[in-house]
């Protein structure tokens, strides 16, 4: 968007958080990895939130942490928010089991990564480490992996029932092209529980 920088996945996000989640109504505590401009602003403005936003890096996040070793105590959190960050991680099954583990018992966990549905299995590399290798096999300078429809079942392995959902497409094709959501092309969530 030229006025605020969303992008189509923020977008996709906030329309499943304002339409199909307890986001807006409800007193809930929500942590936000990595938050983007554009949705951070939107979630400290709500009153009824308990939002925490964290980030390794970024000072403009509210607690400085390591997604593999989050500095909160177990059943924390009602909301995780987790946009385009696990492809970042060389230990990503670690963070999974670190979101399980501060996910309260009735909670939900909201991911989404890059995903190529031509790959059965997720495809990575330890051995891949410069910039350069990394743009030629993951396709971004910072990926350490390509993810695989396999996704689903490794969020599982960490605990999770997960459900893959597809809410642009649930919007319908007019609705979807009015929110800037490609009818083709669209980020799937992934909405995980614990089991």
């Amino acid at each position: 968007c030229p006025n605020c920088g969303a992008r189509e996945r923020h977008r996709h996000l906030w329309l499943y958080l304002a339409n199909r989640t307890n986001l807006l109504t409800d007193r809930i505590r929500v942590l936000h990895f990595a938050p983007e401009r554009t949705l951070e602003r939107r979630l400290k403005a709500l009153p009824n939130l308990d939002y925490v936003s964290t980030d390794l890096e970024r000072p403009t996040a509210m607690v400085k942490a390591d997604i593999t070793d989050l500095p909160f105590p177990a059943d924390s959190f009602d909301m995780l928010l987790c946009s385009h960050v696990l492809e970042h991680v060389v230990d990503d099954r670690k963070a999974m089991r670190e979101l399980h583990r501060v996910l309260k018992p009735d909670g939900q966990a909201i991911l989404l990564v890059p995903i190529s549905s031509r790959r059965a299995e997720t495809f990575e590399d330890p051995t891949i480490v410069a910039p350069e290798d990394r743009q030629r096999a993951f396709g971004q300078h910072d990926h350490v992996r390509i993810y695989g429809r396999d996704f689903p079942a490794r969020l599982e392995d960490s605990g999770f029932s997960v459900s893959v959902v597809d809410y642009a497409g649930e919007l319908g094709e007019e609705r979807a092209r009015r929110y800037g959501l490609r009818p083709r092309k669209r980020p799937y969530l992934h909405v995980c529980r614990k089991c």
